[in-house]
């Protein structure tokens, strides 16, 4: 017979089909520390079987979407960084495989964290059928407005897509319309909706977040690496003592400086 010990490991290790035998096969183990591993476990067991009808109706609601306009391959899109100071514009495409759906918490990325985005993040790019980032530099922004800016950053994306190889039928657009393609979609808060278009959503945070910790280093002091370019109470302050740095837009800082 298993230690508790022994059990403990073997429930904290195992997920779907075996932790559910495991369940069944400890359940009627009259040990104090086995029935608490086992309690456990369950609750374990409870949270991935919600998490997994919650993906479903992410793939769900897009297969829907789809089909509404006529099937074919579809493209998430999300924006992130619309609001910061400072830093990029960054939109992310992506074309999940149907076939190989991400293993993780496919979420918008802003209810996920750092850690748990990256993980998420890796799998989409292992297992979708095409990916890619758009960035919008500051200079750009302040010569074309933000609205602008976001209809170019996501043809962009679209046709990134579509260079790699990919006929995109239907493109799924996180918010409101911004009519930039007839094969548009948009989908309020699709970004916990819309399965392709929450992987966008991380795929661009993680790869935005990173440029954030670069650029950094580049413009020390800052504090990019903490705030993403966001007007935290200590970013405002340092642009109040220091000026704009290269990578500010400087029409979102007018107030700040006047």
């Amino acid at each position: 017979m298993e230690s508790v010990a022994q059990i403990k490991q073997l429930l904290a290790d195992a997920d779907g089909e075996e932790l559910a035998s495991l369940i069944e096969r400890f359940s009627d183990d009259g040990r104090a520390g086995v029935r608490a591993a086992v309690a456990t476990a369950c609750r374990r067991a409870r949270r991935a079987q919600c998490e997994r009808e919650r993906l479903g109706r992410l793939y769900a609601f897009e297969q829907e979407l789809v089909r509404a306009r006529g099937g074919g391959a579809a493209v998430g899109l999300d924006e992130v960084g619309r609001g910061p100071l400072a830093g990029p514009l960054a939109v992310g495409a992506v074309v999940l495989d149907p076939s190989a759906p991400p293993v993780g918490r496919l979420d918008d990325s802003k209810r996920l964290s750092p850690s748990v985005r990256e993980a998420v993040a890796r799998e989409v790019r292992a297992r979708c059928s095409a990916c890619a980032v758009i960035y919008v530099e500051p200079h750009e922004i302040d010569e074309a407005g933000i609205t602008a800016s976001l209809r170019r950053a996501f043809a962009e994306a679209v046709a990134s897509i579509e260079d790699a190889g990919v006929q995109v039928d239907v493109i799924l657009l996180d918010g409101n319309p911004l009519g930039f393609d007839g094969r548009e979609v948009n989908v309020v808060k699709g970004d916990a909706k819309c399965a392709s278009i929450a992987a966008a959503s991380v795929i661009a945070k993680t790869e935005r977040d990173h440029l954030m910790e670069r650029l950094d280093v580049e413009h020390p002091g800052y504090g990019f690496a903490d705030n993403k370019g966001y007007g935290s109470a200590a970013h405002i302050q340092t642009i109040k003592e220091r000026g704009l740095s290269t990578v500010h837009r400087a029409t979102f800082c007018t107030k700040l400086l006047s």
